[in-house]
């Protein structure tokens, strides 16, 4: 967990990121700290990287570069899907990863579900910088409630999926959000020309087994599935996301149909992804490739677990 340390030129905070690796930060300012009923939350200015808020006494997102990665949270999957009209978020409390959806003229609809709605009044209260206003937008409704209880209610109805969930450490909240059956219900509730992404964990060669059991689960349940992954600052490792598709393989769009889509939804402004970056984020290496096959599949029976 995260340690405070009063220290000669101000307050360091330190961070244990495994058990293998500590990170210690420079904080020049404390905004507001509380405890949800399912997490703590603590919002932050560190030297260097800005606001920054604290779930669980580990980095969620840094205003330096929290683009690094909502974008590629969202924009593979929106531009691989060719007319995206109503789209669900299932988590992503601080609403960035909304803001990213609802850069594609085309959505009408986007569904944000969230477990714990005193976090995301607390991220639209103090972090404007990340929502950006998404949260009332008129296209927008929010409901606070568990993933898996509000999924199955809606068959072929969404377009695009976006899993921004919390990693499932044991007895958390997002334990059952990474198995096989929770995919099945995004199929489900996708139309025939669905896409899913998915928030899949560190991509790094030290703790590189969720991202893999992740791929791995997803390919049981959708015909085509894209692991691809994005350097995060804050983080300081690759962070690993996963593509999956009823239809459409992001990998056979062209440089150029990636830049009309983009211009034609007017998304503009992206700092991250652009017609390169789309196709440079699934060049996975090959020591991913290799855990990839030899993981397991996610189930309800069996699902993964970090220790808190």
């Amino acid at each position: 967990m995260a340690a405070a340390h009063h220290v000669c030129g101000g307050l360091l905070l330190s961070e244990t990121h495994t058990d293998a690796v500590m990170y210690t930060y420079r904080v020049k300012q404390v905004y507001q700290i509380a405890q949800t009923r399912f997490q703590h939350a603590m919002l932050v200015e560190l030297a260097g990287y800005g606001k920054t808020l604290f779930l669980d006494n580990k980095i969620q997102s840094a205003l330096l570069d929290e683009y690094m990665f909502h974008e590629p949270m969202v924009q593979p999957g929106m531009v691989t899907h060719p007319n995206p009209q109503r789209v669900l978020v299932a988590g992503g409390g601080e609403g960035a990863t909304l803001r990213e959806v609802l850069r594609h003229q085309t959505v009408q609809q986007a569904v944000m579900v969230d477990i714990d709605e005193q976090l995301v009044r607390y991220c639209e209260q103090y972090m404007p910088e990340w929502h950006q206003g998404s949260f009332s937008d008129p296209r927008t409704t929010l409901i606070f409630d568990d993933a898996r209880q509000v999924i199955p209610r809606y068959r072929n109805h969404f377009d695009v999926i976006v899993s921004d969930l919390t990693d499932p450490l044991e007895a958390g909240p997002s334990q059952y959000l990474f198995t096989r059956e929770f995919y099945q219900m995004i199929y489900d509730a996708l139309t025939d020309e669905g896409v899913l992404t998915v928030q899949s964990g560190a991509g790094d060669p030290l703790y590189p087994q969720l991202y893999g059991c992740i791929v791995r689960t997803l390919q049981e349940v959708f015909p085509i599935v894209r692991p691809y992954w994005s350097f995060v600052a804050s983080f300081m490792l690759p962070w690993g996301f996963v593509l999956a598709s009823k239809k459409h393989d992001p990998l056979a769009l062209t440089p150029d149909e990636v830049a009309n889509r983009l211009e034609v939804r007017g998304v503009r402004g992206l700092r991250y992804y652009d017609p390169q970056t789309h196709f440079a984020m699934f060049a996975i290496p090959p020591y991913l490739r290799e855990v990839i096959q030899t993981a397991r599949v996610l189930t309800d029976a069996e699902p993964f677990a970090w220790e808190a």
